[in-house]
């Protein structure tokens, strides 16, 4: 796996198509996700090395950033993010819960990042503008204390850029709530 990702989200698809042309012509990356996301935005998220990428998303967001919602570069991604994009993560302990929404599928990963880094918690599932108008969230487990100190990260993460929506921790989520996220 190639050590930096990075993404931009267009307000348009064929902006979006223009940019994840730009983007693999300027520098060697692999493009993991180019599609249509909610509502008719378009997300391109890379992979590769960490110049190729930042090289890549400036590209895109000089070329086209009149119509750019969000984007990052991330060095070093943390390992649980992929799986909780793909909803893959298998969960088998589950205890607290910690939620952040954000404005952006951009602000959702960088947040997830941050969170997975800051404790020992286990990202569930990270839903990028899918079925929600363009907004994005993280499910994230954990005990109390390492969901309280991932989730204040990942709004710090996702602030940063004024992209935190709304966020929760429910310290003791009951077994029906669990079958229905897990």
């Amino acid at each position: 796996m190639a050590n930096a990702i990075g993404m931009v989200e267009y307000t348009t698809v064929s902006t979006g198509v223009q940019a994840a042309d730009t983007m693999v012509k300027t520098s060697a990356v692999e493009i993991l996700e180019a599609q249509v996301v909610c509502p008719g935005k378009y997300i391109v998220i890379i992979a590769g090395q960490l110049s190729a990428i930042r090289a890549a998303v400036d590209a895109a967001k000089v070329q086209y950033g009149d119509k750019l919602v969000d984007s990052f570069v991330l060095g070093n991604v943390h390992e649980g993010v992929f799986p909780a994009i793909y909803a893959t993560v298998d969960v088998e302990n589950p205890r607290a819960l910690g939620v952040v929404e954000t404005y952006s599928g951009a602000s959702a990963i960088v947040a997830a990042d941050a969170a997975a880094k800051t404790a020992d918690v286990t990202l569930v599932e990270l839903r990028i503008c899918r079925g929600m108008c363009g907004k994005s969230y993280l499910y994230m487990t954990g005990e109390v204390a390492a969901v309280q100190a991932a989730v204040d990260n990942a709004k710090a993460a996702a602030g940063d850029k004024g992209m935190l929506l709304d966020y929760s921790i429910t310290p003791n989520p009951d077994p029906k709530l669990w079958e229905k996220i897990l």
